[in-house]
């Protein structure tokens, strides 16, 4: 086992040198063999969360246990590009969910974009790069005609082309990966370019073409994460319901009206805040999340505050991560200011409704 980096995952009143180790440990720990990163052992794996997971690990310099997550992904491939929505304990002989959700796939784009950023690894984009191009062609036959992707094809294969506006927000992100991949390999992807400025037309100025979660954190913040809206409607996005979701001193809601803060939600806003400039935002965020690390450096995955309860009592790989690429971005790690900032992604996708941030 390599000795992780993290000079730039220390943050005051977040991380020391030692925790940071520890947490990174503690993602490698849940990881098996042959790659996978489940929740935690003897829980699922879904594809997004074990990219996240990978992604931490590069952010940390664990770059050949962040190979073989990816790996994983590169065997497991479904013929049609996708990957199922959950394994038993990331074991590919046992899914429990064959349905094929959208943002899972596509999410792929951004790892391998991550990890080639942080490795330089030509030989890995070589290999992966079949596997970001079938994804992003699964992902892109659930468009519909208003520019947003449907939520999955279900394990019959029929498709659901009702969108999530976190989803799409995601996949707007993806994309963008999936276009600075196709650029390094010099294999322009025109069709990609146009999907992507129909997405993000629809998140920026069509919210009646996705289902109405507007009760959940991530659609509030999601559309900024994802580079869909941007600037000035950005800042206004946020300022509109940050009372509604964020608690001070404990995090973010996951869901109006519960008493439920959850650190995968807080994270990614703080690194939403940082993608708008506002790293002293941000910095609060994550330094308000002391009280869900555990004892071995994991971190609960969320605290009901009425009842001054952690619940679930599960410690995830993916709270962890989003946790460590946040404390990352604020540290200025080149791969993962890179890909949460947008430099080297493309520009220019975003509508004039949701002016562009460079």
């Amino acid at each position: 086992m390599t000795t992780p980096r993290t000079e730039h995952l220390v943050l005051p009143g977040v991380l020391t040198a030692e925790q940071a180790a520890e947490t990174v440990a503690g993602i490698r720990a849940a990881q098996r063999d042959d790659g996978a990163i489940p929740w935690f052992r003897g829980h699922h794996l879904d594809p997004w969360d074990h990219t996240e997971a990978a992604m931490a690990l590069d952010a940390a310099g664990e770059h050949e246990a962040a190979a073989r997550a990816y790996a994983w992904l590169l065997r497991h491939q479904n013929d049609d590009g996708s990957w199922y929505a959950a394994y038993d304990d990331g074991d590919a002989r046992r899914p429990t969910d064959l349905g094929r959700e959208t943002n899972f796939v596509a999410y792929v784009a951004v790892g391998v974009w991550h990890h080639y950023l942080a490795t330089g690894d030509e030989l890995f984009l070589d290999r992966m790069w079949p596997v970001v191009r079938a994804a992003i062609a699964f992902v892109l036959r659930l468009q519909q005609p208003g520019g947003q992707i449907g939520w999955k094809r279900e394990a019959d294969g029929r498709p659901v082309n009702d969108a999530l506006l976190t989803g799409s927000s995601s996949i707007h992100h993806a994309l963008r990966c999936a276009l600075a991949l196709a650029e390094e390999r010099e294999e322009p992807q025109p069709d990609w370019e146009l999907a992507a400025g129909a997405l993000a037309h629809a998140i920026g100025g069509h919210p009646e073409r996705f289902l109405d979660k507007r009760h959940y954190s991530m659609d509030w913040y999601y559309p900024v994460l994802g580079g869909a809206v941007t600037g000035a409607a950005a800042t206004s996005r946020i300022a509109e319901r940050w009372d509604e979701f964020v608690v001070p001193g404990l995090g973010v809601r996951c869901v109006l009206p519960n008493p439920w803060v959850t650190g995968g939600e807080s994270c990614e806003l703080a690194l939403t805040l940082w993608v708008m400039g506002e790293s002293d935002r941000a910095l609060e965020i994550l330094q308000s999340l002391g009280h869900l690390r555990a004892d071995g450096g994991m971190y609960w995955t969320g605290y009901v505050f009425d009842d001054r309860a952690v619940w679930p009592e599960e410690l995830t790989t993916w709270t962890a991560g989003s946790l460590l690429l946040a404390v990352a971005a604020l540290g200025g790690d080149e791969a993962t200011t890179a890909v949460f900032g947008g430099e080297r992604l493309p520009r220019g996708l975003a509508p004039d409704c949701c002016a562009s941030r460079g």
